[in-house]
């Protein structure tokens, strides 16, 4: 008596607990339900085929970009031989994801060449204006018309009048295209080092106490911190600056006090300050943290999926399976009675225990896995009816209504427990081998196996046994149906 009760206020334990999950840890929803981005990346490399290497090589790093992205439900998967789909669900801007993943993160410290300064000044001249331009386009002033004269070394001279109130993009396009000139231009007044990106162990940002500009943080390995303080010591207190170049393009160039001119900029760390926003610091700090890209990489197709397909399909994904649990709960009452009353109880305990595993991993929950979980519930129910059949034929053959139970539950075992072997292998070699879509369907039915063995062999038999409890429902009547009465 002791044992059934333990186990019955294990089972109300574990019911509590699996709402407590469900109501602090959400489902995750994953991009055909919720919504977001899914990228085609074509690797690029001019000789040769892409091995297998370089392409685990590149999913890596665009693994970790896309962690640091905060896009947890993300997936990422080869495409053949030189292609990676990224899917990134929640994320409606596509652009500014491509914008990070896409660049390779080359980070370079350059220090400048001799007789440069009157040229370099003029090319950060024009730069600043450029990124003038381009903040006005991004806050929609509301002047009609700004003249900007752009003077560019091997580019003609541009005059262009700029209309807010029209959807000038390719005026846009081309006033950041030709900032990447001029970066680059930029970057070519510079001397390689032997400091990179490398020798980086870390970034970080953090907003500017004077202004409202963000800069990134470095931290810089051991043999890194040395190369910055030589680099850093050979043009302290001299006209010549110190330039960070990422992917051939000049982000920031900075000079260094007289203070240092004896030990250079000790410590192990760096700051980079242009003028970023906070956005472009996160996305700055996430291609550096990320690590650099191997082979370039170019967006070949871009896919965005609204929120409301995805809510549609999850009220659709619902009604089905409020439907069907209806109609066996329906069909389990009307032909199992009692038995049957029992295994609707059982199935909502299932319900509650496999959404609360779900949230507890967590699995990302698509389209596909919502089938698995349904199917999972026939599966459940299943086992009931093989138990229950056990059960009456126990009863018919005159044992009594304890003895019949344990003997039902006992005889029911190894069919049951072979029946649910057999699927999660089934479902193993299904996740090992199957693309994304079938993995999720496989995850969900082979988690839904495992706690129908559970609520199949213990929940049912532990409130089976606590309703017999009753002396009003020991009837054997009320667990046989009208077809086979005693």
């Amino acid at each position: 008596m002791k044992r059934r009760q333990g186990w019955l206020f294990f089972i109300i334990f574990l019911l509590t607990f699996s709402i407590y999950l469900l109501i602090n840890f959400p489902l995750q929803l994953g991009l055909d339900l919720k919504g977001g981005s899914q990228l085609t990346l074509q690797l690029i490399k001019e000789e040769g085929k892409v091995s297998k290497d370089e392409l685990d090589a590149v999913n890596a790093v665009l693994d970790k970009r896309v962690n640091n992205l905060g896009v947890a439900e993300s997936n990422l998967q080869t495409l053949g031989r030189d292609q990676l789909i990224l899917e990134l669900p929640g994320e409606q801007n596509p652009l500014s994801a491509s914008r990070i993943l896409g660049k390779t993160a080359l980070l370079e410290f350059r220090t400048q060449k001799e007789n440069t300064n009157s040229q370099l000044k003029n090319l950060q001249l024009q730069r600043f204006k450029i990124n003038d331009l381009i903040e006005q386009f991004k806050i929609g002033d509301k002047r009609k018309e700004e003249k900007s004269l752009l003077l560019i070394d091997n580019l003609t001279e541009i005059e262009n009048d700029i209309n807010y109130s029209s959807n000038n993009q390719q005026l846009f396009e081309r006033l950041v295209e030709t900032k990447k000139f001029i970066s680059n231009e930029i970057a070519n007044l510079f001397n390689k080092t032997d400091l990179s990106g490398k020798d980086l162990i870390n970034a970080g940002r953090r907003q500017e106490q004077t202004n409202n500009n963000w800069e990134v943080s470095l931290s810089f390995s051991n043999d890194g911190g040395e190369k910055f303080a030589e680099i850093t010591k050979s043009i302290a207190g001299t006209d010549k600056l110190l330039s960070i170049v990422l992917d051939g393009e000049s982000i920031s160039e900075a000079s260094v006090g007289s203070q240092f001119i004896n030990t250079g900029i000790t410590g192990g760390s760096a700051t980079i300050s242009g003028n970023f926003t906070a956005e472009n610091a996160r996305e700055l700090e996430v291609q550096l943290k990320g690590g650099s890209l191997p082979l370039p990489i170019e967006i070949v197709e871009t896919n965005t999926i609204g929120p409301l397909l995805g809510s549609k399909n999850i009220v659709k994904s619902l009604y089905a399976a409020i439907c069907g649990l209806i109609f066996v709960g329906i069909f389990m009452i009307f032909n199992y009675r009692i038995l049957g009353f029992v295994s609707v109880i059982s199935l909502i305990f299932y319900g509650f225990f496999n959404l609360a595993l779900y949230s507890l991993i967590p699995v990302t929950l698509t389209l596909p896995g919502i089938a698995g979980l349904i199917l999972s519930i026939g599966m459940a129910v299943d086992a009931n009816v093989l138990i229950f059949e056990r059960i009456r034929e126990e009863l018919i053959n005159g044992n009594t209504l304890i003895r019949s139970i344990d003997s039902g539950f006992q005889r029911a075992n190894s069919s049951i427990i072979d029946g649910h072997i057999t699927t999660f292998v089934s479902c193993f070699v299904l996740f090992l081998l199957g693309t994304n879509f079938v993995k999720g369907f496989a995850a969900t039915l082979g988690l839904g196996v495992v706690i129908s063995l559970f609520t199949s062999l213990n929940c049912s038999k532990t409130i089976l046994r606590f309703l017999t409890t009753y002396q009003s429902l020991r009837q054997k009547n009320l667990y046989l149906s009208k077809s086979n009465p005693l």
